[in-house]
């Protein structure tokens, strides 16, 4: 029983000696740092149930827990407000059961349940865009989390690999292309698709132009394009199969695959499994069929089918077009129910997509359980807000996004630059440098995202996200460094007096850098720095959790960025290696590897390194 669980059983006992109530609930919160104690038990809140006053009833509360409860030592009462001072030894047991444990905070047997996560899902018109980098960073995490929270997570993506964007690349490729491949360019694959699908814009634009100056009306002009007639008959004839056209779709998809690839694996982010846009957009067809039979869709005069959603306060959606093809909602119901056939353990699905799509997402929940699909009542959109830059808003058609790979070689080139100003790289190898720019680069990219919680719009700062100083991610990987560097230098320490502390000889500090037996702290009192250290460690677990319910990796970013600044004021106000008392320096030296195990954890669940040196 965790010690708020007891706290909590303790309060209701008392309270029911006291005033025969049945308290529904006990309201905790962190001590003010200028009050003595650990933990406040909030009293104002229990005046709905009980009446008196709340200084009196503090201190009745504050006497019980004194006497009934080993862990507290004393306790003051500040108005309402009950403040509990937890004994030292109550954090120094509950330090020496983490202290070895090399995957605390995690769950590592998972339940039998899965749950997939949908992240990425990119066009294969064009390469990744800042855009798609929050997606993927998100996506990732989220299953990440999931993971560590003890879930059975499945990373998947659909590839929008077909329809009239696409088609308009294949065409200007044609056209404009001389055949030029990535091999001949030394273009990653989506690049040059990428520049096709900008090429036919500017043709399409200019064709509109013409026409309209030729003295037909604006919207006729945009339909008439002759270019975008060609790309309509295009996908008529990759519809209906035609060799010429699937072959080249075939070839240009396979050139945006290989780049894809190459930046997800930049980026750090995987795939358990894929889907194509090119083998589900039939799928749901015979869905809808079935759904017609149970009356959950209906069939209008013309032959469309439709759902009506008004009582539900959304309204009618198509679900079939009078000429009997599907529409994306028709696909998406379809891919849903596909997925669940092939990964018959996956009991909920998280979709990562922008929140313009919050609406689509909506009504497609509300089908699948009119459709009568358990399943469907754990389906959730992880909505998220764009990215915007200080430029503006990116367009991919005019070639204005912010592209992904550039983007993470400008952060790298961020990161060596704002290091070597800062001289922290003496004796590395220019290997080690490039490596450690990458690290700190991604780092800062992937932290400034992440930190924000997901529903808000971020304004991206490229070098405000390198800053050594901060809640950045070069900040946070700093500090892991600096606990590297004082476990080196405890390594190379002989304590003499460490024989007698553990009843060995021939030992060193080096044995007390790494788990060991050793119960630390038993025969001195806790530093307020190492309480509080201690008392930051004691959250993860449940930040852990929090982070997966809400599907929130800003919850661990700021959660990691709390442990880092309690860690960076106990290691400015407290000596480590320098204490004389060696029971104390194992103590802080265990309490410091501690720490950067649980920086790294956390990291990890956010996709980012965290270097040795820095």
């Amino acid at each position: 029983m965790n010690l708020e669980t007891l706290l909590t059983q303790k309060v209701k006992e008392v309270i029911f000696n006291e005033f025969s109530m049945e308290l529904p609930a006990v309201e905790f919160q962190p001590t003010r740092k200028d009050f003595e104690g650990d933990i406040t038990v909030m009293v104002f809140p229990m005046l709905r149930h009980i009446k008196g006053n709340p200084v009196k009833i503090g201190e009745q509360i504050g006497a019980f827990l004194k006497k009934e409860v080993d862990a507290v030592s004393d306790y003051n009462v500040i108005q309402g407000f009950l403040n509990v001072v937890i004994d030292d030894a109550y954090y120094l047991d509950f330090f020496n059961g983490i202290k070895n444990d090399s995957a605390y905070g995690f769950v590592t047997e998972l339940g039998k349940e899965g749950v997939m996560v949908e992240y990425s899902s990119p066009n294969t018109n064009k390469p990744l865009h800042l855009g798609h980098i929050r997606n993927n960073l998100l996506g990732y995490s989220v299953a990440e989390i999931l993971k560590a929270s003890g879930k059975k997570v499945y990373k998947t993506q659909i590839i929008n690999d077909r329809g009239i964007h696409i088609c308009k690349s294949m065409l200007a490729w044609q056209r404009f292309g001389n055949g030029e491949t990535p091999e001949s360019t030394s273009l990653k694959g989506d690049k040059l698709v990428g520049n096709y699908y900008v090429a036919f814009d500017k043709a399409y634009k200019k064709q509109v132009a013409q026409k309209i100056a030729g003295g037909i009306d604006p919207k006729v002009a945009e339909k008439e394009a002759p270019i975008l007639l060609e790309a309509q008959e295009m996908l008529q004839k990759w519809e209906a199969g035609d060799e010429q056209v699937v072959a080249l779709w075939k070839t240009m998809n396979g050139w945006v695959y290989k780049g894809f690839e190459e930046t997800y694996k930049n980026l750090g982010v995987d795939f358990d499994t894929l889907y194509y846009e090119s083998d589900t957009y039939l799928l749901g067809k015979d869905v809808v069929t079935e759904g017609l039979q149970k009356g959950v869709f209906y069939r209008k005069d013309d032959g469309s089918v439709w759902i009506d959603l008004t009582d539900e306060g959304l309204d009618e959606k198509i679900v079939l077009r009078s000429d009997g093809t599907a529409v994306y909602m028709t696909q998406d119901i379809g891919t849903a129910i596909q997925r669940i056939k092939d990964r018959p353990d996956v009991g909920g699905m998280v979709y990562t997509v922008g929140n313009e799509q919050d609406y689509h997402f909506k009504v497609l929940f509300l089908i699948l359980k009119k459709l009568g699909y358990e399943w469907a009542q754990s389906l959730y959109h992880l909505s998220y807000g764009m990215v915007d830059l200080p430029s503006g808003k990116m367009k991919s058609r005019e070639g204005t996004v912010v592209d992904a790979d550039d983007l993470m070689i400008d952060m790298t080139r961020t990161a060596a630059e704002i290091s070597e100003d800062l001289g922290k790289l003496e004796g590395y190898s220019e290997t080690e440098k490039q490596d450690l720019y990458k690290m700190i680069g991604l780092g800062a990219l992937k932290y400034y995202i992440l930190k924000v919680d997901p529903k808000k719009r971020i304004l991206f700062n490229p070098e405000e996200s390198v800053d050594f100083q901060g809640n950045t991610g070069p900040f946070i990987q700093y500090t892991y460094a600096r606990i590297q560097s004082i476990l080196r230098k405890a390594e190379e320490l002989d304590l003499q007096d460490f024989d007698d502390l553990t009843g060995q000889t021939g030992n060193d500090l080096h044995g007390a850098v790494g788990p060991n037996e050793l119960l630390l702290g038993q025969t001195a009192g806790l530093h307020p720095k190492e309480k509080e250290l201690i008392k930051q460690l004691q959250l993860f677990p449940e930040t852990v959790q929090l982070a997966a319910e809400n599907l929130s990796p800003a919850l661990i970013a700021n959660y990691t960025y709390d442990l880092v600044k309690e860690f960076n004021s106990f290691y400015q106000q407290v000596s480590i290696l320098g204490e004389e008392d060696v029971e104390k320096k194992l103590l802080r030296v265990q309490l410091s590897r501690k720490v950067g195990e649980v920086i790294k954890s956390a990291f990890g669940l956010l996709g980012i390194e965290v270097p040795d040196r820095m």
